[in-house]
């Protein structure tokens, strides 16, 4: 047997999950006898990372064939399975079954409860129903490895990103590293209120998780202000009593960007920090993730801000391949793939709007023709997901209006670039080339029957809208200026 034969057996274990690019890569190359070492010097990738996935691949393999494997008794098992044949094969199916798995036409899919939680938050570690980002996610496990590094993950809401910090994260730990996780989301109002409070509040909650005694008041002087101090008590205190790298993911940092004040100081900080590290041994133990979504932006010096350096992460939609996967994970039977087709043909690949539509579906209380039909209504399943939208285009008349004119558009149109941009990052409209056209036919079903007029739309007070259109005049779009900045 050889490793592409071996491969396809695995395809078939493992399935639906399958094993991403550099885990294929580590098989392939263990298969062959290659030591942990050279895979690495060979792949361009570290040596911790490449023995950290293979230490996790290994494990896969050893829930999923219900004996351990490793490197040196690969080649006998999978000899085993072979020599087997059917009889074993069957058995092994079987033993899924055991497991919530049921088959049909030999391959393997869980059987959902009715019970099954909404889709919402973050797709737990262990679950069938996440699909792995490649490539997104071995990129980000290489640059974590990298001292000092700046990982940045950028998507419209709901698209996936806490699920991805999540799997960043546990790899971290897995190689031995260090992590905290901070959602800005679960500060108090009163930490925004001035950069010393925010700052202290990062602190203490950075020790807490790191189970280090909070030493503020030691480090903390008025004198010399509230940034230097916190950087002082990270590089003297928290990152001197550890030792090994330390992963700090601070997630929904679009909260801080509702606070002018304190971003104008805290999006520098980190940027600081990123640039100490090129010469600071010690700050070189810290690797910073920041998740933020794209619909917020910021009055900000593009030359300041941290959004222009190190590893920049954008999450794509759900391709079609991926969709049908994600369909047998719910228990669905869809083996000719058109039904898979017809749902992107709707909402694209939109993780949160795929996975709301093949809840309902799995739960028998809707069909899909029902369910494509009702979808832009205000009735339908999208309906609350839909008004979220449009509340956002309400409060920005000018992208409200800019988007009126794409839905009406017979094909792809030219926009400002500044309101393009807008309208991308908010997730409802993709370029082509340098045109627009609507994200999904959902949107434009949906909009489009709201006739977007006035009259039609919910009332809402002018007067605070047209301050908040003077507002987005001033604002300047980082992701835009970057783009500009970088040509």
């Amino acid at each position: 047997m050889d490793a592409d034969e071996a491969l396809r057996i695995l395809d078939k274990v493992l399935f639906p999950k399958k094993l991403n690019f550099i885990e294929r890569l580590v098989f392939r190359q263990s298969w062959l006898g290659q030591t942990y070492s050279e895979i690495a010097k060979d792949s361009a990738y570290t040596s911790d990372y490449i023995k950290a996935v293979g230490t996790q691949m290994w494990q896969c393999l050893s829930e999923a064939v219900g004996k351990k494997v490793t490197k040196k008794n690969v080649h006998f098992v999978f000899r085993e399975y072979q020599q087997a044949g059917t009889n074993k094969s069957q058995l092994f199916w079987q033993q899924k079954s055991s497991l919530g798995w049921a088959v049909e036409d030999n391959l393997p899919y869980p059987v959902i409860e009715k019970d099954l939680d909404f889709p919402g938050g973050p797709v737990p570690l262990n679950s069938p129903f996440y699909i792995k980002r490649s490539p997104s996610e071995e990129l980000a496990y290489k640059e974590i490895s990298k001292p000092g590094s700046v990982t940045r993950i950028k998507a419209p809401s709901r698209m996936g990103k806490s699920s991805l910090l999540n799997r960043i994260l546990a790899r971290a730990v897995g190689i031995g590293y260090r992590s905290v996780s901070l959602d800005f989301q679960t500060a108090d109002e009163v930490v925004f209120t001035s950069i010393d409070k925010f700052l202290r509040w990062l602190c203490a909650n950075i020790s807490q998780q790191l189970n280090l005694k909070p030493l503020l008041d030691d480090y903390w002087d008025e004198d010399i202000g509230s940034k230097v101090s916190c950087s002082l008590y990270f590089e003297e205190y928290v990152l001197t009593q550890i030792d090994s790298p330390l992963v700090l993911a601070l997630n929904e940092v679009n909260r801080v960007f509702e606070y002018p004040h304190i971003a104008r100081d805290f999006l520098p900080l980190l940027r600081f920090w990123y640039e100490q590290a090129k010469n600071t041994e010690t700050f070189q133990k810290l690797r910073l993730l920041v998740v933020h979504s794209t619909e917020f932006y910021l009055p900000l010096n593009i030359n300041q801000s941290p959004f222009n350096v190190g590893l920049m992460i954008k999450l794509p939609e759900f391709n079609w391949e991926e969709i049908q996967n994600l369909a047998r994970c719910y228990g669905l039977n869809w083996t000719d793939g058109s039904q898979a087709k017809q749902l992107m043909e709707l909402v694209g690949g939109h993780p949160y709007l795929v996975n709301i539509a093949l809840y309902h579906l799995c739960q028998g209380g809707v069909t899909l023709k029902k369910l494509l039909h009702d979808a832009a209504s205000q009735t339908g399943i999208f309906s609350d997901y839909l008004r979220s939208r449009l509340e956002t285009l309400q409060s920005y008349p000018e992208v409200r209006i800019a988007f009126k004119n794409i839905i009406n558009a017979q094909g792809n149109i030219y926009l400002e670039p500044l309101l393009a941009y807008k309208l991308e990052s908010m997730g409802l409209v993709k370029f082509i080339g340098n045109e627009c056209t609507v994200a999904c036919e959902l949107y434009r079903l949906y909009f489009a029957a709201l006739n977007s007029g006035e009259e039609h739309l919910p009332n809402y007070r002018i007067a605070a809208l047209d301050q908040k259109n003077q507002n987005l005049e001033s604002w300047i779009n980082l992701d835009l200026d970057l783009c500009k900045n970088s040509t």
